[in-house]
């Protein structure tokens, strides 16, 4: 009974080493590696969010730099579907020339679905945006099965495109840029004052050191 007793607690005594053992082993080989939160507490600069979500440039500023040509380019992924051209025939969707400042569902004879044409609304620049990066997200029931657009350069220059095709809509004023604040502003005087002493003394320490 005795050698029972001991064995069973030799038995013991080593379980409790070899779990101590195991959890500082696990301490120690993991020390130095970094674990990323599952939930990010704030921005890191840098890091991307779990969703991959990035504050996207407004519509107005990337129209600004949008490009005609290349977004008769992106078209093309349009043409199985629509005609753009004046006076063109509709074929799965409708007819898209003149389409940008009309209200949605404005082309007769084209049988929409009652999901686009019950938004409200004419067509513009901004919700043709959203209808482009989703069609399903910005109508959802639509007949429209085009996944969408997920670049915004491509986005903007199939816009501007789209204008150009009879709409001609003058684009929005983009966001004007912030003034620095005063004392911004001061210190950047300042710091432009004494880079041109800086370089006033060099030169008159390189003249002086030539006449030498």
């Amino acid at each position: 009974m005795d050698n029972n007793n001991t064995i069973a607690g030799w038995v013991l005594a080593g379980g409790i080493a070899a779990l101590g053992f195991s959890i500082l082993s696990g301490k120690y080989f993991h020390a130095d590696k970094y674990e990323r939160p599952e939930t990010m507490g704030y921005v890191i600069e840098g890091v991307e969010s779990s969703d991959g979500g990035k504050e996207e440039m407004p519509m107005s500023m990337m129209l600004a730099k949008s490009d005609v040509a290349a977004g008769e380019a992106v078209f093309k992924k349009c043409i199985a579907c629509h005609t753009i051209n004046e006076g063109g025939a509709n074929g799965i969707g409708p007819n898209l020339y003149n389409s940008l400042g009309k209200r949605h569902g404005n082309v007769a004879g084209f049988a929409y679905s009652d999901a686009l044409s019950s938004v409200e609304g004419n067509w513009n620049f901004d919700n043709m945006n959203a209808w482009l990066i989703s069609p399903r997200k910005y109508a959802p029931g639509t007949k429209m099965t085009f996944a969408g657009l997920s670049k915004p350069e491509d986005r903007a220059n199939v816009i501007a495109y789209m204008n150009a095709q009879g709409s001609n809509l003058p684009f929005p004023e983009p966001p004007a840029e912030e003034a620095p604040a005063e004392g911004e502003a001061v210190a950047e005087a300042e710091a432009d004052a004494a880079a041109t002493e800086v370089a006033e003394e060099t030169v008159a320490a390189d003249e002086a050191a030539a006449a030498e």
